[in-house]
């Protein structure tokens, strides 16, 4: 046996991290943002307590990356079904769909998310933000956009806004009428990407298995005192 490489170390931190974002999203869509303790998702992630502080400064901060994580991998997933497609105005309708989707499939993670950006520390960026920027400027671009730079934010807005909308407590608005706005903005037909009244859209996902957006597949194998084999 010999000590366990930087790049088995690395692999290891990696996959411990992935672990406590997918409990952070899996126990505050169960029980709320105040009910959930940073303990709580360390034992659902299977980690030493300690652990969660070495990679995040606090629950916020964990929420909000575990929670763009799970957005930018649904955009992600959504942009790139088959039948792939490069056309501007279906990965607009796309992208659209994913994010009201998510409103509609985890309004108790998304409402708690909308909730932690009004809190005093606001928006923390990180690196599972930055790729949902990445995913929804490249959209903008491709639907035709000559300022991408500009008019990325807005669709940003846009999409926080509906969410909001949608789950505003006592007064949502039906995700259907949400849909018709953003779309009329961005002139795209009713029948882009997955309206509504279809069967792959009605009842939502009904997916709980969110295994597939963390990748916290088997660890190296390692000896009885932590070696690798």
């Amino acid at each position: 046996m010999s000590p366990r490489s930087a790049s088995v170390n690395e692999e290891l931190r990696r996959r411990s991290r992935e672990r406590l974002l997918q409990a952070a999203v899996e126990v505050v869509s169960e029980h709320g943002y105040e009910a959930t303790t940073l303990g709580d998702i360390a034992d659902r992630a299977g980690s030493a307590r300690g652990l969660v502080s070495y990679y995040f400064p606090g629950k916020r901060q964990l929420v909000q990356s575990a929670v763009h994580r799970l957005m930018h991998r649904t955009l992600e997933e959504a942009l790139e079904r088959e039948p792939h497609t490069e056309d501007g105005r279906e990965r607009m309708a796309r992208a659209i769909d994913a994010i009201l989707g998510l409103a509609r499939d985890r309004p108790v993670l998304m409402r708690q998310h909308m909730a932690g950006l009004l809190q005093a520390e606001g928006f923390m960026p990180c690196p599972e933000q930055r790729r949902l920027a990445e995913l929804l400027r490249d959209t903008v671009a491709r639907h035709g956009s000559p300022d991408p730079d500009t008019d990325y934010p807005m669709l940003r807005a846009l999409l926080m806004g509906s969410v909001y909308a949608a789950l505003v407590p006592g007064v949502p608005m039906p995700l259907p009428v949400l849909r018709a706005e953003l779309f009329k903005r961005y002139r795209l037909d009713w029948e882009l990407g997955v309206p509504p009244d279809t069967e792959a859209a009605s009842g939502g996902t009904g997916d709980t298995d969110l295994s597939r957006f963390f990748a916290t597949g088997a660890a190296p194998e390692c000896g009885p005192e932590g070696q690798s084999k």
